[in-house]
């Protein structure tokens, strides 16, 4: 085959393109591969993996082939984000793969052209400006983009997610440059089998989906909403250590009604208003259906930023039949439940001695509820019905309770406990006493001074997390609960604040961001080859993510271990949930591995440079 191959190479070198010569050849290969035929019937398995390049089963010390086939220019080598790696081409590598005269003479290395990239990526003032540098870097040189967000995890998380994600997506229709992932509107119904086939990777593993209607604490930024797919499928590579190529951002458009964007010449998404009831349905069901069919049992699909109405609905309808996770409900519940674990050492106790009070009844409150809830039965035993009873919950109406159950929503039924009407949080706070005050609201400055100051006359180390995200919509800050509480508050909030000092100690602000769950709890699917998500492997990485937070960390108030840490944290939590996975009977990938957290490791995309034969 080599020879067949460098005979039409050279055959087709006078008279096409790089481009031209490279998809010719790839045409070719296959037909004779095929024996003749043009489809590659084997390939075309649902959920079978083909390694295109060699890279999977070769080590890090192995060349690799950069190309599917041998191609006469490295032109095109230079414009695939995937193998172009800039100026770090060997001399050699120059000569193999006619990359001569393309490129400067210079050879630098990949922590050379880091340092580089760090040092412009700094010059900026603007934090859009970093976020557009790294997302054309991503565009550019795959590699150099996860080497950058690895080593310099803490700087650049804030960039690439929340909170600059949050200002991208609203402009998103401005800035937009190329599609980073697929679109799948209203008009692709009823061939959404072939707009997945359209998509070139085969081996996709995860899926981030979102209908743009509740993105972020932004609310309905439509068809704009895939800057959040495409941050997330960023994280669990660099976080999760996720194969890129694995990785697969979806938007669903179904219209939006956010008049701005209906009403902006640079909108991207459809100008209509939003699809509901049966149309929603039927595209969401012909999704869900296509993705199965295309990709396999065991693709994994996280739902994200969906509206509480549809977020609850597509969550039950789907976890039975298909490997589905909502990021919104289950791992932000996993997340603060690990914060809530550890602060057990600081605040002492049992889960169950403490008493919980929720800004915000909606899909992230009453997920963290329920996971809570359900962490105590495990821990005492008790019906889930008595622990429910230690959990309360304020909407925009006011305290849920029982007077107020035939208006109620049927995920906020469950919270509706026997007390008089409250209206006010401040009022809440000093009737329920609680210790542990979470904001899930999606508004900002709700935690006011009378709120904090309530908090801390009832307890000496009140427990106070402002979970809404971006930075904007926090509950309050992290200098607010510092210093209305007098230097007594255990403080922890969805996007990042700054350290502050107060009275000459400095505070760590904790972030529950579920970037500590989800890469982890992702990987530990994937390797397990799981074929559902039961609670039990939400619990458990919350258990392994609470279990790494130091008695360093405590000393300075937080209840989360740095990011910095985060691919060593994301290997144990895969870890463990593979083993609960296999315990529980819904792994595939048979026999299971004898050292977990080894193998989480060895499974784990490295983005140091290749060398390319």
């Amino acid at each position: 085959m080599p020879n067949t191959m460098l005979s039409f190479k050279h055959l087709l070198r006078p008279v096409l393109g790089g481009e031209e010569r490279k998809s010719w050849c790839l045409l070719l290969l296959r037909t004779m591969m095929n024996g003749g035929n043009l489809v590659d019937n084997d390939s075309a398995v649902a959920g079978g993996v083909e390694d295109m390049y060699g890279e999977d089963i070769a080590t890090m010390g192995q060349p690799v082939t950069p190309w599917t086939v041998s191609v006469a220019s490295g032109y095109t080598l230079m414009r695939d984000p995937r193998h172009n790696k800039g100026l770090a081409f060997t001399e050699r590598e120059r000569d193999a793969h006619y990359l001569r005269g393309l490129l400067p003479p210079i050879v630098l290395s990949q922590e050379l052209q880091e340092k580089r990239i760090m040092h412009m990526l700094r010059q900026y003032k603007v934090p859009l400006q970093r976020y557009m540098a790294m997302m054309d870097l991503q565009e550019r040189n795959e590699r150099l983009f996860y080497k950058l967000l690895i080593d310099n995890v803490e700087e650049l998380l804030p960039v690439v997610y929340t909170p600059t994600v949050g200002e991208a997506c609203q402009k998103y229709g401005s800035i937009f440059r190329r599609p980073q992932g697929l679109y799948i509107s209203l008009k692709e119904k009823g061939k959404i089998l072939e707009v997945l086939k359209n998509w070139p990777e085969r081996s996709v593993q995860v899926i981030v989906v979102t209908d743009g209607e509740r993105i972020l604490g932004l609310g309905d930024l439509g068809c704009q909403g895939m800057g959040i797919p495409v941050g997330k499928l960023s994280l669990y590579t660099a976080l999760g250590g996720v194969r890129p190529s694995a990785c697969l951002p979806i938007t669903i458009d179904v219209g939006t009604n956010n008049e701005k964007l209906l009403n902006d010449e640079f909108y991207i998404g459809l100008r209509q208003r939003r699809a509901t009831g049966q149309e929603y349905a039927e595209l969401l069901h012909e999704f869900m259906s296509a993705v199965k069919q295309n990709y396999g049992e065991k693709v994994l699909i996280q739902f994200e930023d969906f509206a509480n109405h549809n977020a609850f609905e597509l969550l039950a309808r789907y976890s039975s039949s298909h490997l589905v996770f909502n990021d919104d409900i289950q791992g932000t519940a996993s997340v603060v439940l690990a914060g809530l674990l550890a602060a057990l050492k600081l605040l002492g106790g049992t889960l169950a001695d403490h008493r919980f009070l929720f800004l915000g009844a909606g899909e992230a409150g009453t997920g963290i509820a329920e996971l809570i809830a359900l962490e105590m039965s495990k821990q005492t035993g008790n019906p889930i019905e008595e622990n429910r009873k230690k959990i309360w919950l304020v909407d925009s109406k006011g305290l849920i309770v029982d007077s107020r159950k035939h208006s109620l929503q049927h995920f906020k039924k469950p919270w509706a406990h026997e007390h008089e009407p409250v209206s006010k949080l401040v009022d809440a706070v000093k009737a329920i006493k609680p210790t542990v005050l979470i904001g899930t609201s999606g508004v900002g400055k709700q935690f006011t001074r009378e709120v904090v100051e309530a908090m801390a006359s009832i307890n000496e180390k009140p427990l106070i997390m402002a979970l809404s995200n971006p930075t904007s919509q926090a509950e309050c800050t992290a200098e607010e609960a510092y210093t209305w509480s007098e230097g007594r508050a255990i403080f922890a909030s969805g996007s990042p604040f700054d350290p502050f000092e107060y009275d000459g100690k400095v505070f760590v602000p904790g972030q529950a961001n579920n970037a500590y769950i989800f890469p982890g709890f992702g990987l530990g699917v994937i390797m397990s080859g799981a074929i559902r998500v039961h609670d039990d492997m939400l619990l458990t990485a919350s258990e392994a993510l609470a279990a790494q937070v130091t008695e360093e960390h405590f000393k300075k108030g937080l209840i989360y271990p740095p990011f910095s840490d985060i691919r060593k944290i994301s290997a144990n939590i895969a870890a463990k949930v593979a083993a609960k996975a296999y315990e529980l009977g819904l792994a595939s990938h048979l026999p299971q591995p004898e050292h977990l957290v080894k193998y989480a490791e060895s499974c784990m995309y490295s983005p140091v440079y290749r060398s390319y034969r």
